[in-house]
């Protein structure tokens, strides 16, 4: 019972943390093709706009997606290390994608916001918002 509690929990975050995430990457998108339309640079929208969306994600995950009550710095920290990595995967996307294999942005930067979703949901759930991280990291390591 306690796996079928457990697996009902995950659900029930993975749908909570897609709704924050359809309606951030949603506006976001739209703001991006718009400001791209009007002469910006696709990475350098991309990347203001990746971390304007990052605060509205770190409240909304931590208080409504995992209910998570821990450590505010320690928290913090995680999630921007875990943002940070997410934003270089996109990067990456896009200057691979993009730059050298010359696929249109509006859909690579379309992909690319899925692909670094389920990266960001699963360092959220075990690693940015999983109670005694750190203590679980350092029996690992010891």
């Amino acid at each position: 019972m306690n796996n079928f509690n457990s697996s009902k929990k995950t659900v029930l975050q993975l749908i909570r943390y897609g709704i924050v995430g359809v309606i951030n990457n949603i506006v976001g998108y739209l703001i991006f093709l718009i400001i791209t339309f009007f002469g910006a640079q696709p990475k350098v929208a991309m990347t203001i706009l990746y971390f304007s969306g990052m605060f509205i994600s770190y409240f909304s995950n931590k208080y409504w997606t995992f209910a998570y009550q821990g450590n505010l710095l320690a928290t913090s920290i995680r999630f921007f290390i875990t943002y940070l990595l997410g934003y270089l995967l996109n990067l990456g996307l896009l200057v691979l994608f993009v730059d050298y294999l010359n696929y249109p942005y509006q859909i690579i930067q379309g992909f690319a916001i899925f692909i670094v979703a389920a990266f960001v949901f699963i360092a959220f759930k075990f690693f940015v918002f999983m109670p005694g991280v750190i203590r679980k990291v350092k029996s690992i390591i010891n």
